[in-house]
Order: structure tokens, then C-alpha cells, then sequence
């Protein structure tokens, strides 16, 4: 989930070890970070974008951040002389503020820049000149979602992140006066008073009347049709696919600017680019959208490497890495010696297929964010392993969850009390010890 992920990221440290549990805590800057050491080893280090830590950028000689979890419009920018307004689209205003920075800096040192973007974060509010570039297209309903989570522990249900469930204000963006009531809670946990005038507040005249003649279309065709039951989740879905992948457009559009940039600036041959998020997301599997659970779509998170010197291009593995691996990763191509404190790996010999030693076989991940946190996710850690799922839902419930990936991908029949794995599970349980030992959890699940 965002900030525990970005500071990990930052660390190479697990949430437990480097202080942020959960996207309520802030970030203590006076520890050990990849920028950090990049720094004191003669890098000009730059951060533009989204931080979401609560506390101020440290590591960076520049640095320039959205306040916050970001506007899509005019965002605010702050900086070290204080914060103002820019105005345009976020990721555009982002973009440009990465190729001035690129731009400024001293030719005489290595650089590295973290460029991180807020779309597609909920609400999914694209840029308005790609407003119904994905209208009119019909999206596949995901093979699971309709689940009816029947094989799972009560942490589904118990959850609020169903697709069913959205805010018609604030997710779908229609006018009140076209809906009866707000009926969605949205990851509230109840129907909320939020509409779409708090998120419209930041634009111009200009941009809102562009903004408002397309989804105003919108809402006055939701107003005619009635739609009710599955017809309405499924048209929910339609819109929730067009406006996320609305802002995902805006991302391909400032991958393709800085990938020219450096092409044109001599730059592309001997820059280490990686393209990469904070976490997966749910777009309707199981029914759901967000992200917290461990499940597939949200654990799994894009990426893609490229540095010509090394890496073969158009090359797949298949290895399990976290999040973990980038600071590890970025310190070995700096040449500087990776930290004991960092329990991560570097994947530098694995991505140009130099690795001889044996790569990890299972992966360690926990959630804490419960019950403080939208969606009503409850805690939890688990093991991967390339076939294998096994998973502990805590604190004010005892369930286990068991998923065969082979032969179930999507992961809907809980396998936990099928006697035909249990030497499995145990397998499972006694490597999930040894992690949560070897990353020093404060949680300890006991094996015999």
C-alpha cells in the first residue's frame, strides 16, 4: 500500500524496521536511504512527484513534491521556498518539472531522479484532453468477478472495496440532483456526503467547463437509463475502466517524453531507467478495486527495466523481487557498498542474467492496516512461494487462507483444510517462520 511501500522503497528496509506501517504514519527522514547514499557518493539526487510521507524530502538536492496525496488539477507543489499552485494536469505538470530539473543540473555529476506520478490514484481523474478517449469501449467483466468469496475466511466480506460499492459522486462522478441517493460507502464503510464539488474546487472556469460538459453528459444518461442490480455494477465497472485507464494514458504519455528526452540528450545508453509503482490494483477481479489484500492483483506490482549496457531487452524472468531489491539494486550500479541494515537483494546480476548464486524461492509480506484505513482490510502476513500461497488474517480474527497457484491462478478455492496438502501447509508454515524470523517481524507465527 503507498507509503509503507515508498518507504520501503526509499529504505530497503520492511515496514516494521523502517517505521511506517500504515499510510497514517510519517516517515523519519534521519535514516539510512538509497538517495541518501547515492548523495554522499557524489550523485545529484533529485525527487519530483509524489512523496506522501508526511514529512519533508531528505536525500534530495532538489526536490519537488505534491502536497499531500495530490490534486489531478493544479496541483500544489512544495519545496524547500514553500508551496504554490501549478497549474495544468498533474502528471503533464510532473513531467515538466522532472525535464527541468534534468535540464538544470550539474553536467559534471551522475544524476538519479525518482519521478513519481498520482495517476492513476482514486478518483481516476483524467487529463482533460483525453476525457471519452476510452468511452464507447467495452471492457471483458474478469472471470472472477463475481465471486462469492464462499472458500475464503470472513476477511472478504468483512471488507469494503466491491466495485458495487463505489461512490456515484465521488467515483463516478454524476451530479447529486441525478441520483435518488448515495448509496455507495465506498471504502467508508458507509454512504458518504462527499461530492463531486470538493474535487472540482481546484480547477479554472475553463477547465471546468470542459470537465463538466462531458460528465455531466454522463450523469444525465445514467439519470434515463434506471439501471439497477448487476446491470448497474457492471455498468460501474465500464466507467471505472474508462476514467482509470483515462489517467494511465496520461503515465504512457510522460514515460514517452522522458524516454525522448533522454534519447535526444545523449543520455539513453548510460541511464538506468525503471518503470514500477507502489503496489498492484484490483480492476474488478473478484470484484473488488484498490488494492491492501494479498491476493494476485494488488501484490504483484509492475516492472520494467532497461539499461542497454546490461540488460538484454525483450527478456521476461520469472524470479520473485520486492520492492525490497531497489535500493539494493540502484547502490550496485552506483558502486557503493549495500548496507547491512538493507534486506533486500540487488538484482543487477539477475536483470543481465549474470546471477550465480541461487535466487530467493518465497516472498514475506505483511499488512497492517486495520482497523485506522479505508476498505476494512484485516491485518495480515503471508508467504509466496512460485506455486504456493499461505496466509494469516490477525488481530480480531484467526483465519488461514491456502491457495495452489498452479492449479488455481485466481485463487478462489481455500485449500487450508484439504487434508491432500497438508504436508504442503506445513512446508508452508515452518518457511513462513523462518522469514518472519530472518526480517525480524514483531509478529512471530509459532511452527512446530
Amino acid at each position: 500500500i503507498c507509503a509503507p511501500s515508498r518507504a520501503v522503497l526509499l529504505t530497503g528496509k520492511y515496514s516494521h524496521l523502517n517505521g511506517v506501517l500504515d499510510n497514517n504514519q510519517v516517515f523519519d527522514g534521519d535514516q539510512e536511504t538509497f538517495p541518501k547514499l547515492l548523495q554522499e557518493a557524489g550523485y545529484e539526487t533529485s525527487m519530483i512527484g509524489k512523496w506522501h510521507l508526511k514529512s519533508e524530502p531528505t536525500g534530495f538536492d532538489n526536490w519537488k513534491v505534491l502536497k499531500g496525496q495530490g490534486e489531478y488539477y493544479n496541483p500544489l507543489i512544495v519545496d524547500e521556498s514553500g508551496e504554490k499552485n501549478i497549474l495544468g494536469y498533474v502528471t503533464d505538470v510532473i513531467t515538466d518539472l522532472a525535464i527541468k530539473t534534468l535540464d538544470n543540473r550539474d553536467q559534471d555529476k551522475p544524476f538519479a531522479m525518482l519521478m513519481h506520478h498520482k495517476a492513476p490514484h482514486r478518483n481516476w481523474m483524467p487529463n482533460l484532453k483525453n476525457l471519452g478517449a476510452f468511452k464507447g469501449k467495452t471492457f471483458p467483466i474478469p472471470e472472477t468477478f463475481y465471486d462469492d468469496y464462499s472458500s475464503r475466511s470472513s476477511a472478504a466480506t468483512d471488507s469494503d472495496m466491491r466495485i458495487d460499492n463505489m461512490f456515484l459522486t465521488w467515483d463516478m462522478k454524476l451530479r447529486p440532483e441525478d441520483i435518488d441517493k448515495e448509496t455507495g460507502t465506498g471504502g467508508s464503510g458507509k454512504a458518504s456526503g462527499i461530492i463531486r464539488d470538493s474535487y472540482r474546487e481546484w480547477m479554472n472556469i475553463d477547465q471546468r467547463y470542459i470537465w463538466e460538459a462531458y460528465y455531466d453528459s454522463i450523469s444525465a444518461d445514467y439519470r434515463e437509463s434506471n439501471l439497477k442490480g448487476n446491470e448497474l455494477l457492471e455498468w460501474k465497472f465500464q466507467r471505472y475502466m474508462e476514467d482509470y485507464l483515462g489517467t494511465i494514458l496520461s503515465v504512457d504519455e510522460s514515460v514517452g517524453k522522458i524516454l525522448d528526452y533522454l534519447d535526444n540528450n545523449g543520455l539513453a545508453d548510460n541511464t538506468i531507467i525503471v518503470y514500477t509503482s507502489d503496489q498492484g490494483f484490483y480492476l474488478g477481479e473478484h470484484g473488488w478495486f484498490d488494492k491492501r489484500f494479498m491476493y494476485e492483483e494488488s501484490l504483484s506490482m509492475p516492472l520494467l527495466m532497461r539499461y542497454p549496457k546490461e540488460i538484454k531487452g525483450q527478456q521476461e524472468l520469472d524470479e520473485i523481487v520486492l520492492n525490497l531489491d531497489f535500493a539494493p539494486t540502484f547502490l550496485d550500479y552506483a558502486g557503493i557498498k549495500v548496507p547491512k541494515s538493507m534486506q533486500g537483494y540487488s538484482m543487477r546480476n539477475l536483470v543481465s542474467g549474470k546471477q550465480q548464486s541461487k535466487w530467493r524461492e518465497s516472498m514475506y509480506y505483511h499488512y497492517f492496516e486495520f482497523p485506522h484505513g479505508w476498505h476494512f482490510v484485516k491485518k495480515h502476513y503471508g508467504i509466496r512461494t512460485d506455486r504456493y500461497k499461505l496466509i494469516h488474517f490477525y488481530d480480531d480474527i484467526d483465519a488461514w487462507e491456502f491457495y495452489d497457484l498452479e492449479n488455481d491462478p485466481n485463487e478462489i478455492n481455500n485449500i487450508y483444510n484439504d487434508p491432500n496438502y497438508k504436508s504442503e501447509i506445513h512446508t508452508a508454515k515452518r518457511e513462513l517462520y523462518k522469514l518472519q524470523v530472518e526480517f525480524k517481524d514483531t509478529v512471530i507465527e509459532k511452527t512446530d
